[in-house]
């Protein structure tokens, strides 16, 4: 089992969707993931709002973190100098808060893997130059 896996809004949504092209990939990482995954609050944001035509989909965002599936260590009050670094680097991209947000996780974890369907995470670097370890459908390695 992986422990320290840092999710994404992408497998969180299609995790909660069973109608998402990504259900049964994201359950399967689900499943070999020991909880918790740790996220940030932009991503339970974005998801919130993908999920939110859902019967339950936001409960079952906020159900997650009660039962500690889910886990935000993360304070963007105390990274805005990086997230700022980071918004300005990715800007033509461009990545979004959550995003960088990440990418700051992955940093200050750095055992960690993003579990993503996001391509761009194949751009993206911490500490300026180091690929970022992935999970992903798209990973090309």
């Amino acid at each position: 089992m992986r422990d320290r896996v840092i999710l994404d809004t992408g497998p969180l949504v299609g995790f909660i969707n069973g109608r998402d092209k990504y259900h049964d990939w994201t359950k399967r990482q689900w499943a070999d993931i020991r909880p918790p995954l740790l996220t940030c609050e932009a991503v339970l944001s974005e998801a919130c709002f993908l999920v939110r035509d859902l019967a339950g989909g936001n409960r079952v965002v906020l159900e997650l973190l009660q039962r500690k599936v889910l886990q935000i260590p993360f304070s963007l009050a105390q990274s805005t100098e990086e997230i700022a670094w980071l918004l300005n680097k990715y800007g033509d991209i461009p990545m979004s808060l959550a995003d960088a947000c990440l990418v700051r996780m992955t940093e200050l974890y750095p055992d960690s893997h993003v579990l993503t369907l996001d391509t761009h995470f194949n751009i993206y670097r911490k500490n300026k130059r180091d690929r970022i370890p992935l999970l992903s459908p798209f990973d090309p390695l």
